[in-house]
C-alpha cells in the first residue's frame, strides 16, 4: 500500500528485475491518518534515486504500507503524476476506519520500474543501511509468508472445498481410521513444536482444532482436541514463565489462534466419558469372544467391522489416555511448592504404558491402511496414510513479520522417541530431593544437564526452583545463603535479610539458578556475562568490611558475630564466582570452541580456576568449624575439633576438585612440553596471534579478575618452563590415581559420582601410559605422533601416541 504524507518514515522500494512491475518491495509504517478537508499540494521530491556517476532525480513522494486483501498494491495519495491517474478503476477498495480514499498505485510502480536500470535504487533521504539490513522484501515466497497463494485463503474455503469433513468418512471403519491418523499426526506436530516451531505451523495446522465447534458431534475427536488444546496452553504458561525459550521466542508465540475456550475446564471431563463409552466397548468384545457372540447386546459398535473392533477400541484408548494423562502431568507439575509431584511420577508411568502400546498399535494400523512403505522414516502417522484435515499455508499469514521457516514434522516413531525421553526427563525432576543446600542444587542441575534435556523440561525444573523468588517457592534465598554460612542463628533474621549486599547475593543466586537451566550455548555465555557481578560484589563487601571496621578484622580476638558473618559471605561468594567460572570453561568442550592448538592454555586455566576453588572451599568449612568450636566446646575437646576441621577441609568435594586440578595440570604441561620440544600443537598464527586467542577465550574471566594478577604472558611464561623431566618426575596422573580409592568409599551411595570416577581413572590411566611411551621415545623424536580424543570423559583428552 502506498500512501502519500508531508513527512517521510522508513521508506524502501527495491527494483528487482526490469519491466516486473509485481516485484516491487515494501515496509508498513503506521496506521493511516485521518484525511484532512482537502488534498493538499504535492511535496517536491523526497524520494530519490541514485546511480553510481549520476546524480538523483526526483520522483512523486511515496509512504508504503503492506495489505493482505487484495492481490495488487493500492495507494492513498496527496498528489500523482497523471501517468498514474489513467489507469483502470481499482478493484474492490479495502474498508479503513479513517474514511479515507484509495486508488491503485500500480501504473506508478510500473513507470517507476520501467525507468529503472540494473543497479538503481529508490529510497528516501533517510535511508540508510541499517535500514536495508532490516527491510522486508514482499511478494517474494522465500522472504514473505503472505505471498504464497498456493494454498486455500481462509479455513473456511478450505472447509468448503471438504479438506476436513464431518464425519471424517461416511464408511464408520474408514472414520475410525482417519480420527487415529489425525491423532498421530496432532501427536507428532506437538513434538516438532516442543523442539522450538510455531504453533500455527504446526499443532494448528489441523482445522479441526481452529474450528473446535464443527467437530461437537465427533465425540472422539471433539475430545481429543479439547485436551491438546489445554494441554498446549499449559506448556506455553510453564515456558514463559521459565522464560528458558529459544528460537526467537517464537515458541511462546501464540499469534492470535483459539488457545483457550470456556469449555477447556470441563475438557477432561468430557474425554473421560468418550473413555469410558470405549471401555465398556472393549470389554463387550472380550466377554463376545468368549461367549462366540456374533452381535454386541446393548452397545453400539465404534465400526461396521466385529472382527477388527478390538483392535481399534485398544488403539484409540491408548491414544485417549496418553492425551489425558500428560494433560495431568503438566498440571500437577504446575503446583506451587511441587505439591503435585508425587501424583506427576504415577502420571508419567501412565503415560509411558500408553506410549507402549501405541507403538503395540502400529502393525495393526499399516495391516489395515493398505499402504506399502518402505520405511517410516517420514511417516507421521502410525499407518502410513496422510491424515485429512490439515493445511500447512492456512496460518502462515498469521506469522511475525519475518522470513517463512522451512517446517519438517516430526516422523511418528521420532515423536515417540521423543515424548520417551521428555517423560524421563521429568520423572527425574519430580523424583528430586535436594533440599534447601544450594550445592546440592547446583550438582542436580548440573548432572541433569549431561542428559541434554529439551526445552520443556528444562522450563519446568527452573518453574520448579524459583517460585516466587523463593527456593521451591518456600525457603528465602537469604536463608539459603544463611544455611550456606552455617550460621543457623541468622536464620529468618529480618536484619540479615534486608542487608544490601545479601539482597544482592540472593538475586545473582536466583539467576544463576535460571542460567544453568538454559541451554548450553547461552548458558555458556550468560555464565560469563555475570562473572562481573560475581566479582563486584566480592570487592564491593572487601571495601565495605574494611570501611566498617578497620584493621580489627584482622584480630580474631575481637572479632564479633558482624565482622565473621561478613568475611564468610566474601568467602562464598569468591567461592561461587570461581565455581561460575569453572563452568564456564568446562562447557567450551562440550560445545567445541576449543582447538587442539589450544588445549593447553584452557588446561593451564582450568589448573589455575581449580585451584582457587578448593582454596575457597577450604577457607569457607575452615571458617564453618571456627564458628562451631566457638559455641562452647571445651578447651579439653580442642584437639580433637582441631583434627576434625582438617579432615573435614579436604573434604570429598575437594578431593575430587584435587584430580581435576592434577589432571588439568598434567595435560596443559604435557602440551607445553609437546609444543617445545616437537613444535606441535602451535596455533596457526596466519589471521590471529596465540594472543588474540586467549584473550577472546578469557575476556570475559580476565575483565572480571578471576582469578586475579592472570594475564596471557603468566601462561606464557609457565608454559616455556614445561620440560619432560618435571612432567615425568611430578606424574600428576599417577598421583590422580592415588586419590580415587579413597573417594569410592565416600561415592559409595552416589552412582553419578562413581562413574565420574570411573572416567577419571582411565582418563588418567591412558594418560600415565601415554607420558611413559613420550619418555622413552623422547618429545621431539620426529617419527612421534599425538593427538588427543575424548573418548573417555567430555572435559578431559586422552592421549593417543603413534609412530609413523
Amino acid at each position: 500500500m502506498i500512501k502519500a504524507e508531508k513527512s517521510l518514515e522508513k521508506t524502501v522500494l527495491s527494483h528487482t528485475g526490469r519491466n516486473d512491475p509485481n516485484r516491487a518491495s515494501a515496509a508498513r509504517l503506521r496506521p493511516p491518518l485521518p484525511p484532512p478537508p482537502r488534498l493538499p499540494s504535492p511535496t517536491p521530491n523526497p524520494l530519490r534515486r541514485h546511480r553510481r556517476g549520476q546524480a538523483a532525480r526526483p520522483i512523486p513522494r511515496l509512504l508504503f504500507q503492506i495489505s493482505r486483501h487484495c492481490g495488487c498494491p493500492f495507494a492513498r495519495f496527496s498528489s500523482m503524476e497523471s501517468s498514474s491517474s489513467s489507469s483502470s478503476p481499482p478493484p474492490a477498495i479495502p474498508t479503513c476506519s479513517d474514511q479515507g480514499v484509495w486508488a491503485d498505485a500500480s501504473p506508478l510502480l510500473a513507470a517507476a520500474c520501467r525507468d529503472l536500470e540494473d543497479g538503481e535504487l529508490v529510497h528516501g533521504e533517510n535511508f540508510s543501511l541499517f535500514a536495508a539490513m532490516s527491510a522486508l522484501e514482499i511478494m517474494d515466497p522465500k522472504m514473505d509468508s503472505g505471498s504464497e497463494r498456493s494454498g486455500y485463503n481462509s479455513i473456511e474455503e478450505a472447509i468448503e472445498d471438504g479438506v476436513a469433513p464431518i464425519p471424517l468418512s461416511l464408511d464408520r471403519t474408514l472414520d475410525v481410521q482417519r480420527s487415529i491418523d489425525v491423532m498421530d499426526h496432532l501427536f507428532s506436530c506437538e513434538a516438532t513444536w516442543h523442539k522450538g516451531h510455531t504453533l500455527a505451523q504446526t499443532v494448528f495446522t489441523c482445522i479441526y482444532l481452529m474450528r473446535m465447534e464443527r467437530t461437537s458431534s465427533h465425540a472422539v475427536l471433539n475430545s481429543f482436541c479439547r485436551v491438546l488444546r489445554a494441554t498446549c496452553n499449559a506448556v506455553i504458561c510453564v515456558v514463559s514463565t521459565a522464560r528458558t525459550h529459544e528460537e526467537e521466542d517464537l515458541f511462546t508465540m501464540s499469534f492470535g489462534l483459539p488457545l483457550k475456550d470456556e469449555w477447556d475446564e470441563k475438557c477432561l471431563s468430557i474425554l473421560n466419558s468418550v473413555e469410558e463409552t470405549i471401555s465398556r466397548q472393549l470389554r463387550a468384545c472380550k466377554a463376545q469372544a468368549l461367549s462366540k457372540k456374533k452381535t454386541l447386546e446393548g452397545l453400539e459398535s465404534l465400526q461396521d467391522n466385529p472382527d477388527l473392533e478390538e483392535d481399534y477400541c485398544r488403539a484409540l484408548l491408548c491414544r485417549l489416555r496418553f492425551r489425558k494423562h500428560f494433560h495431568h502431568v503438566v498440571t500437577c507439575m504446575r503446583k506451587p511448592h511441587g505439591r503435585g509431584l508425587e501424583l506427576a511420577r504415577k502420571h508419567i508411568a501412565s503415560c509411558l504404558t500408553e506410549l507402549s502400546l501405541m507403538l503395540k498399535s502400529q502393525a495393526f494400523l499399516k495391516s489395515q491402511s493398505n499402504i506399502t512403505l518402505q520405511g517410516d522414516e517420514n511417516c507421521t502417522t502410525a499407518s502410513g496414510s496422510q491424515p485429512v484435515g490439515f493445511d500447512v499455508s492456512l496460518n502462515s499469514r498469521l506469522l511475525s513479520p519475518t522470513p517463512p521457516r522451512a517446517v519438517k514434522v516430526l516422523s511418528w516413531s521420532d515423536a515417540i522417541r521423543y515424548f520417551e525421553k521428555l517423560l524421563h526427563d521429568l520423572d527425574v525432576i519430580c523424583a528430586s530431593s535436594v533440599g534447601p543446600v544450594l550445592e546440592n542444587v547446583l550438582h542436580f542441575i548440573v548432572q541433569f544437564q549431561k542428559s541434554v534435556p529439551d526445552l520443556v523440561p528444562r522450563a519446568f525444573l527452573q518453574t520448579l526452583l524459583v517460585q516466587d523468588g523463593k527456593l521451591y517457592g518456600q525457603y528465602l534465598f537469604s536463608d539459603v545463603i544463611s544455611r550456606a554460612l552455617s550460621l543457623p542463628a541468622i536464620i529468618g533474621d529480618k536484619e540479615f535479610q534486608m542487608n544490601e549486599f545479601v539482597v544482592q547475593l540472593g538475586q545473582l543466586v536466583v539467576n544463576l539458578l535460571k542460567i544453568i537451566c538454559t541451554n548450553t550455548a547461552w548458558q555458556r555465555r550468560k555464565l560469563g556475562k555475570s562473572l562481573q557481578d560475581w566479582s563486584t560484589i566480592s570487592i564491593q563487601l572487601e571495601l565495605a568490611l574494611k570501611r566498617e571496621f578497620g584493621e580489627t578484622r584482622n584480630d580474631i580476638h575481637h572479632e564479633n558475630i558482624c565482622i565473621r558473618v561478613s568475611k564468610q559471605l566474601i568467602i562464598w561468594t569468591q567461592e561461587h564466582a570461581y565455581w561460575v567460572a569453572s563452568r564456564f570453561l568446562i562447557l567450551g568442550f562440550e560445545l567445541d570452541l576449543y582447538s587442539p592448538g589450544e588445549y593447553c592454555m584452557v588446561y593451564w586455566y582450568m589448573y589455575v580456576v581449580f585451584t582457587k576453588l578448593i582454596e575457597k572451599i577450604q577457607l569457607r568449612v575452615l571458617a564453618i568449624s571456627e564458628n562451631s568450636r566457638r559455641k562452647g566446646k571445651k578447651k579439653k575437646d580442642h584437639s580433637k575439633d582441631s583434627t576434625r576441621d582438617r579432615d573435614t577441609s579436604f573434604s570429598s568435594s575437594c578431593l575430587l576438585l584435587q584430580c581435576y586440578v592434577l589432571l588439568s595440570e598434567g595435560l596443559s604441561m604435557m602440551l607445553a612440553v609437546l609444543r617445545n620440544e616437537s613444535r606441535s600443537f602451535q596455533l596457526p598464527s596466519i589471521f590471529n596471534t596465540e594472543r588474540e586467542r586467549f584473550i577472546q577465550h578469557f575476556d570475559l574471566l580476565l575483565k572480571a579478575q578471576i582469578p586475579e594478577h592472570i594475564s596471557y604472558y603468566s601462561f606464557k611464561e609457565s608454559a616455556s618452563r614445561a620440560c619432560i623431566t618435571d612432567l615425568v618426575k611430578y606424574n600428576f596422573f599417577k598421583e590422580t590415581q592415588k586419590i580415587i580409592p579413597s573417594l569410592r568409599g565416600s561415592f559409595a551411595n552416589e552412582p553419578e559420582k562413581l562413574a565420574e570416577l570411573r572416567r577419571i581413572e582411565q582418563v588418567a590411566e591412558h594418560n600415565r601410559i601415554a607420558l611413559n611411551i613420550i619418555n622413552q621415545v623422547g618429545a621431539g623424536d620426529p617419527s612421534l605422533k599425538v593427538s588427543f580424543e575424548f573418548t573417555h570423559h567430555p572435559h578431559f583428552a586422552v592421549a593417543i601416541v603413534k609412530r609413523s
